[in-house]
């Protein structure tokens, strides 16, 4: 998108999407306000939501209501927050009091609790101003919604956190909740051109939302700056509070400062046997501009563990599938045995799939993930973290919401991934993928904001 709102083609060199933490020191002056702020993103929804269709409920009044409450209190010298005035939109998974919670699913149109799921409430105490309710796939996994890919809307902009990438890559908001139980944040974020973390497992919230996949569900933030991505998620992850069992995001309130790499581990995955010529050749190409800025890169040919590890990767696909599965059985068969008729064929085949699993074959996955894991940790002391892709090929045309073998990994093992829009193919947003260990995100956003910033230059919010 060029400076006058028009679509061209994706360039990561020289897109630049919204950032809410460059605007706060004019908010702090006075040469801004939080209102200005919104408007402008306003100005930027009437422009594209009618070709995006990025979200299924706005509440524009709700958010200057709130946009002027934070600008009177940056004018007395009193933000709430690092995020008090931020706009940000709400993926339709998760509860808030003022508007509905319709997850996909003709069952819950109109259906509201009235009250603020965990990661909601966090924002709104925050001072942040809540734009609306973007479109996901059908409890979060099955029948896509109307969001289309803002670099081109013949194409999806993935799922299930559609309208939250689409939104963000649109330059609607600066930022937007997803979750992500396969590859639900990482793949949106890769398609439309935009940032996320999905943090470790246990570190953001969940409650109050729909219930998907409990021992895999992430919250993240997609965003369209590393700042804010990180502020995002620090903030939210300290009010709110992680899953029960689980404490906050370690780390500064603030971006980490970019730390170099010193060795990554480049993985195949499962995905590469059906990855793209052409996104192949770019993510080599990238790697080798790795390898020439010093950073040692480490494959499966190099050492025998990374060999038995991306063996793990296919295991994996199996393994998750029976989790998936067996978790969904609730509440999926509750709604199958009220509303057969109104779930899509998707959905239906997974109730099926779910009453012929036994809790001995949910209870083998379980060790299985415990292994693996323990494997995955080993490699803390040997690199910085992996890198891999997040997307076998550009978005694809149509409304399938893409493949998400990349995405799997991350959201078994519980461990922090980004994605990073550092290439494209065809003109579309290609994402590389940074992967961390367990509750050490900090040191992973350090690591990709290096690459960011120092390798491409494409974000300048230090």
């Amino acid at each position: 998108m060029n400076d006058d709102g028009n679509i061209t083609a994706y360039d990561p060199k020289t897109v630049t999407l919204p950032s809410f933490s460059n605007a706060v020191p004019a908010f702090t002056n006075g040469s801004d306000t939080p209102r200005a702020f919104l408007e402008r993103c306003i100005e930027t929804i009437e422009t594209r939501e009618p070709e995006v269709s990025a979200f299924v409920t706005l509440n524009l009044d709700g958010a200057r209501q709130a946009a002027d409450a934070s600008t009177a209190r940056y004018r007395d010298g009193r933000p709430l927050s690092e995020l008090d005035g931020l706009p940000v939109a709400i993926k339709d998974v998760f509860e808030t009091e003022d508007m509905p919670m319709q997850v996909g699913s003709p069952i819950f149109e109109g259906w509201s609790s009235g009250w603020d799921a965990a990661c909601v409430y966090a924002l709104r105490k925050a001072g942040a101003a809540i734009v609306g309710k973007t479109v996901t796939t059908e409890f979060a996994f099955a029948r896509p919604g109307p969001a289309r890919n803002p670099w081109d809307t013949a194409r999806t902009p993935g799922g299930s956190s559609s309208g939250s990438g689409a939104a963000v890559g649109a330059g609607m908001v600066p930022a937007a909740t997803g979750s992500q139980a396969r590859a639900s944040i990482l793949r949106p974020a890769a398609y439309c051109g935009a940032l996320t973390l999905k943090a470790s497992y246990g570190a953001i919230n969940t409650l109050g939302g729909f219930p998907s996949s409990p021992s895999m569900c992430h919250v993240g933030f997609i965003a369209g700056t590393l700042a804010d991505m990180w502020i995002a998620s620090h903030c939210v992850s300290r009010i709110a509070g992680g899953d029960p069992g689980h404490p906050s995001l370690a780390g500064p309130p603030t971006l980490p400062r970019p730390a170099k790499p010193a060795r990554l581990i480049r993985l195949d995955t499962a995905g590469w046997a059906s990855t793209t010529d052409e996104t192949r050749a770019e993510f080599e190409d990238y790697l080798g501009t790795l390898a020439d800025a010093g950073i040692d890169i480490v494959r499966r040919g190099d050492d025998p563990r990374i060999e038995s590890y991306e063996q793990d990767l296919v295991t994996l696909r199996d393994v998750m599938t029976v989790m998936l599965t067996y978790e969904a059985r609730w509440p999926l068969e509750m709604y199958a045995d009220r509303h057969w008729d109104l779930l899509s064929e998707r959905v239906q085949e997974r109730v099926v799939a779910g009453r012929e699993l036994t809790p001995e074959d949910y209870a083998k996955a379980l060790e299985w993930c415990v292994g693996f894991r323990a494997r995955h940790e080993a490699f803390a002391d040997k690199a910085d973290g992996f890198i891999t892709l997040n997307q076998i090929d550009p978005a694809p045309i149509g409304m399938p919401v893409g493949d998400v073998v990349y995405g799997e990994p991350s959201s078994l093992l519980g461990c922090p991934a980004l994605n990073l829009p550092l290439l494209s193919v065809a003109g579309m947003p290609l994402g590389v993928q940074l992967m961390g260990f367990f509750r050490q995100d900090h040191r992973i956003v350090a690591k990709a904001h290096w690459l960011v910033h120092a390798v491409r230059g494409i974000d300048t919010a230090d």
